[in-house]
């Protein structure tokens, strides 16, 4: 019998072997890059679930799920939005249909040493402490995939920054991209002895976009090298920056296909329903309102109704959420008749009521308003319910 004995198999022109073999007990490892799933540790990084509207300004949670967009010493706020993804782009024949974009406003101050804007993604510490890294070996990566589209020409920075323990960070660069132009980044970061993540519900690492950060958060001694693990440090964010972006007024910056998963290759996106990624997105955040509307819109439908059911008396009513929230979370009451009003609403009686919530759980809690009410009145609300890292 034939046997052929190899510690590897690697194509021509390829840097990394598809097949390694263990030389000990012949066991083997393969670079599959099929559709395999349960392996993307980013929620929502197709872009499709956006529950709380497709453009705002807000600094903050504003727009696609689980990305948190921040800025502060800009002359005009940025905006961030959900895109639709046009049919002759490369991540189309992929199969996206959305992406987050950011618009910057006209900076006509220059980029000040103060002035930042970037994109947050929070990944839960228990995700990444049971993803299957061994995160604390330099032997073991994980890595992160992405596209992105820039409308000026130039090089950006993000990091990689564990937040257990002594925080630390790896700051990497997407190359110069073209304008106009959508690339494929891809970035594999191996373990550190001096990493922790703790096995619990908090944060255990942030993914962050620096569309730009001035000068008090950057400098080029050495101390905020690419490509090496270091010390966290808010004032050293990486190297100066290319300021063109920041300065072109309304200039955009597009991003699509988040994936972050165990190993030192980027396989295919692992596309997921429209269902999946929603049920997914709502651990952090969920709404009572139909998923295209924002909250605080004055309707009835998909309202939460009850009958007064004390006299003399306060009405209660217990809400329930749609799925387990991470932690106990922040819930805001809407009125079902006024827009942007945080009052619910006697149907009856015509009157808006003020609201309170109580006895508050991951999976719910009391909703009750201090006004007597008359029994059997139908009393109506909508809600949000925010427990985002």
């Amino acid at each position: 019998m034939s046997e052929i004995k190899v510690n590897s198999i690697k194509g021509v022109a390829a840097s990394a072997a598809a097949i390694t073999v263990n030389n000990t007990d012949g066991t083997c490892t393969a670079n599959i890059t099929n559709n395999l799933s349960n392996r993307n540790l980013i929620i929502n990084g197709a872009m499709q679930v956006a529950q709380r509207g497709t453009s705002n300004t807000t600094n903050g949670y504003g727009t696609v799920d689980r990305y948190y967009m921040g800025y502060s010493g800009t002359d005009e706020a940025p905006t961030q939005s959900q895109i639709d993804i046009g049919t002759s782009d490369t991540p189309y024949t992929l199969g996206f249909r959305k992406a987050f974009r950011v618009t910057n406003g006209n900076q006509t101050s220059g980029a000040g040493a103060a002035d930042y804007i970037f994109m947050n993604y929070s990944i839960e510490a228990q995700d990444l402490a049971n993803s299957g890294w061994n995160y604390t070996s330099s032997s073991s990566n994980i890595t992160l995939s992405f596209w992105i589209r820039s409308s000026v020409a130039q090089n950006f920075f993000l990091q990689f920054h564990t937040r257990d323990g002594t925080e630390r960070v790896y700051t990497f660069e997407t190359g110069a991209l073209t304008a106009d132009t959508w690339t494929k980044v891809t970035k594999t970061f191996p373990g550190s002895s001096l990493i922790t993540i703790d096995n619990d519900n908090g944060q255990g690492a942030i993914i962050t976009m620096n569309y730009f950060f001035g000068q008090n958060y950057t400098n080029s001694d050495g101390s905020a090298a690419s490509n090496v693990w270091r010390s966290y440090g808010d004032s050293v964010k990486s190297a100066d920056q290319t300021t063109t972006w920041y300065t072109t007024n309304d200039a955009t910056l597009d991003l699509v296909g988040f994936q972050l998963e165990v190993g030192s290759v980027a396989t295919d996106f692992e596309h997921r329903s429209f269902a999946q990624e929603l049920k997914l997105c709502e651990r952090y955040f969920e709404k009572s309102y139909n998923h295209s509307v924002v909250p605080g819109t004055a309707t009835d439908a998909g309202l939460v109704m009850w009958l007064a059911n004390r006299n003399p008396g306060l009405p209660h009513v217990s809400l329930r959420f749609k799925t387990s929230k991470r932690a106990n979370p922040t819930v805001t009451i809407y009125n079902t008749n006024v827009a942007d009003s945080n009052t619910l609403r006697d149907k009856d009686a015509s009157a808006n009521l003020t609201p309170a919530v109580n006895r508050l759980g991951t999976e719910g809690g009391t909703v009750y308003t201090s006004t007597s009410v008359a029994l059997g009145n139908f009393l109506a609300y909508h809600y949000t319910a925010e427990s985002e890292l």
